[in-house]
């Protein structure tokens, strides 16, 4: 013990450590004042002020993992139809790069019929049914596209704008700039369904070279919310309130020798959990919920579900959780299989998420949550105009290939302007022509919805002032999706 303590105080350690712990504890502090407040304070995230007044408080991103075909769902290209069966053109094939297509490919054209809805006639496939009604409460934006044509670059190129691991989430920046609103819940929380997580993994929630008090906490839609949430049997609240109390000093000791900010977040970690077991077991529980709601979602207790947690997202937008992340895995429609071909699995993915998804629209709007609340849908890249062909030979089921050129995503509530359709692709769907928008111009997009400046909300890593909206690439706010 003697020995322990007068290690701490020697010249040497003091030399060789602790001027390098103030040292770099002087940087942080210089380089990011404002934002270090969360881990000092002993809480996950205090609510910080925006930059200026946000039509949105929360988001709520629907992610569809592997890449929904937006030529079968909202895309509709008619001359795509007549040119079905035909080679692609050389043209089309040279300097692209495919995931798996070899050879020349025929093109394909959409494989289900669509239609005008609502009074600003949008284009909806027959895949979609419920979603036809709630159409004139969206904007889509038609030329997304992106530079990476493989899932986890991508995802985390749309996640975190890099498509190298270790930068922050989109989830973790809003954590980071706004802080939460509700210190009895995570602030950032991710629910997957689908029976895999996203190609990327947890890289896409994760907080990178941002504290670790920002990143996203998965929870479960059936049992615990989180694992080991509730006590051992045996331990009362009481036990456990005093344990925690004692883990408490002994980490702010090891804090004021160290400086190292993590050991702050590991107690607020702590003191989350210790506040979840009541609040997230209730927050959780849909039992609470009527028939009625169970019947709009489809949901069934207990399940793991896209349905269950498109109710969950709602429960949690009613208790001020900052931002929530669903990922709905499945949407990888090559038709190597009958799971990912667009004449089987796709109608099964369809199907999961039609109902939810508007259910969720609908029951935010008649809450009056979805006036301050941005949702999001969207995958990672779309799909390609041409059949794909493993091996330049032509597959039994349907399928199409990764194609960044040009994909869609839909936004509703917080500031988005209603019954719109931004931006257009070519005749064939291959690539975004007019009004295209990046990730990078997506993030700036969102971030000032949420009141947060792009340029300003900023983090010393590398050397660089790092930024959601990346420091390299230009990026642009897209004001047509204001309303």
């Amino acid at each position: 013990m003697r020995h322990g303590l007068l290690e701490w105080q020697t010249r040497r350690h003091f030399l060789q450590n602790c001027s390098l712990g103030l040292a770099g504890m002087w940087l942080g502090s210089q380089a990011n004042p404002v934002r270090g407040e969360a881990a000092q304070s002993g809480v996950t995230a205090p609510r910080l002020a925006p930059h200026f007044p946000p039509k949105a408080k929360r988001v709520i991103f629907l992610h569809m993992a592997g890449g929904p075909s937006q030529l079968e769902l909202f895309d509709y290209k008619p001359d795509l139809q007549q040119l079905d069966g035909q080679d692609t053109p050389a043209s089309f094939l040279e300097g692209k790069r495919f995931a798996f297509i070899q050879g020349v490919p025929k093109l394909l054209g959409p494989q289900f019929p669509f239609a005008q809805h609502g009074e600003s006639g949008a284009w909806v496939s027959d895949r979609l049914p419920h979603f036809q009604s709630v159409v004139d409460k969206v904007c889509f934006v038609k030329s997304m596209h992106t530079t990476q044509f493989n899932h986890g670059p991508a995802q985390l190129l749309l996640h975190t704008g890099s498509q190298n691991l270790g930068s922050a989430s989109f989830g973790a920046w809003t954590m980071y700039g706004l802080g939460s609103e509700n210190q009895n819940l995570p602030g950032f929380v991710v629910l997957v369904s689908g029976g895999k997580t996203p190609s990327a993994g947890k890289s896409v929630w994760g907080s990178g070279f941002l504290p670790s008090v920002h990143q996203g906490v998965q929870c479960r839609s059936k049992g615990d919310p989180v694992l080991y949430l509730s006590n051992p049997e045996g331990v009362s609240r009481v036990q456990r309130r005093r344990a925690l109390d004692t883990l408490a000093k002994l980490n702010r000791e090891t804090f004021e020798q160290t400086g190292d900010a993590e050991v702050l977040t590991r107690i607020s970690q702590y003191e989350m959990a210790f506040r979840m077991q009541t609040s997230a077991t209730e927050a959780f529980d849909l039992t609470q919920e009527t028939a009625d709601v169970h019947a709009m979602y489809g949901t069934k207790p207990g399940e793991e579900s896209f349905a269950n947690n498109c109710l969950l997202a709602r429960r949690l937008a009613e208790r001020d959780v900052r931002f929530i992340q669903l990922f709905h895995w499945g949407w990888d429609s090559h038709g190597a299989g009958a799971n990912e071909a667009i004449n089987k699995g796709f109608h099964d993915r369809c199907r999961e998420v039609d109902q939810p998804m508007t259910a969720l629209l609908k029951d935010l709007d008649q809450r009056g949550l979805l006036e301050d609340t941005l949702v999001v849908w969207g995958g990672e890249f779309g799909r390609t105009p041409m059949r794909e062909n493993r091996g330049g030979r032509e597959m039994k089921l349907i399928g199409r290939d990764h194609n960044p050129g040009s994909f869609t995503m839909w936004f509703a509530g917080g500031g988005i302007k209603p019954g719109v359709s931004i931006g257009h692709t070519d005749d064939i769907g291959y690539e975004a022509v007019e009004n295209k928008v990046s990730p990078h111009d997506l993030h700036a997009t969102l971030q000032h919805l949420l009141g947060i400046d792009h340029h300003k909300l900023t983090y010393m890593s590398q050397g660089l002032p790092q930024r959601l909206s990346n420091v390299t690439q230009p990026s642009r706010i897209v004001t047509d999706m204001f309303a």
